[in-house]
């Protein structure tokens, strides 16, 4: 773990470490707490390179960002296991309060939850249905009474009541004249390169879910951006020089 810089990094990858110990000391599964894309990216890195492991990982949902990994003897490999996630309806009359996802993720943590206890928040005009800890479950059922001065109920549900967003997706193909983080992004959030800027410096952008301040970062294939608020861009595929010898690309835009 040399590489890793960030503290919360280190110490995210060192439990890991020890849960990966437990498992081929005790021969049983066990569970990480939520974790985005890019710290699960991490754990998945870690846990690639040791033998007799095995691994997956899961949100509520299909298309989960925030997913919890099960590690496991690799002989159990298909086995079918519980991710102990609870879903819940976090209810309320929202038609005179505007609220968002920060509203009902501070409500959460006031409580005293930490973060890595809840998974993705799906935000609607009649409150929120969140992916949580089975532990924490009965907690906040009790004790989650108000949503921005709003009187809420919490009651489980299951995963059949879930209303997921539709995704929309708008393809563009475009060129650019390098693949800096800044020149890519502009193009694939529709504004210009100094407003762009701007948005990465103040560390609004992150890059494959991880802050980046760095404009002149370099981007490649893969690589997903994204601005709270105005969804991601997915860099689909860099397709190499044109003639005048800019760089064809083509980027999915998630709205």
């Amino acid at each position: 773990m040399g590489y890793l810089k960030n503290p919360e990094e280190k110490a995210v990858l060192a439990k890991v470490l020890d849960s990966a110990e437990t498992v081929l000391r005790n021969h049983r599964p066990l569970l990480t707490s939520f974790y985005d894309p890019y710290h699960t990216g991490l754990i998945a890195s870690i846990l690639e390179r040791i033998q007799d492991i095995d691994f997956a990982s899961y949100g509520g949902y299909d298309l989960s960002e925030r997913v919890r990994t099960v590690i496991f003897p690799d002989y159990l490999e298909g086995e079918v296991f519980d991710y102990e996630i609870t879903l819940l309806a976090v209810e309320g009359n929202f038609k005179m309060v505007k609220v968002n996802h920060r509203d009902f993720l501070g409500s959460l943590l006031g409580l005293g939850i930490k973060r890595e206890m809840v998974g993705d928040l799906i935000v609607s005009d009649k409150g929120c249905q969140v992916m949580v800890a089975r532990e924490i479950a009965p907690y906040l059922m009790a004790n989650l009474t108000k949503v921005h001065k709003v009187r809420v109920e919490v009651r489980e549900i299951c995963p059949e009541e879930l209303k997921l967003p539709e995704l929309k997706v708008k393809e563009i193909k475009t060129t650019v004249a390098s693949l800096r983080l800044d020149t890519v992004a502009a193009a694939g959030f529709g504004t210009s390169r100094s407003r762009i800027a701007r948005e990465i410096q103040a560390e609004r952008l992150n890059l494959n879910w991880h802050s980046c301040s760095d404009v002149a970062a370099s981007v490649k294939s893969g690589d997903m951006l994204s601005i709270r608020g105005r969804g991601r861009v997915e860099i689909a595929e860099v397709k190499g020089n044109t003639k005048s010898g800019r760089i064809s690309i083509v980027l999915k835009r998630y709205l």
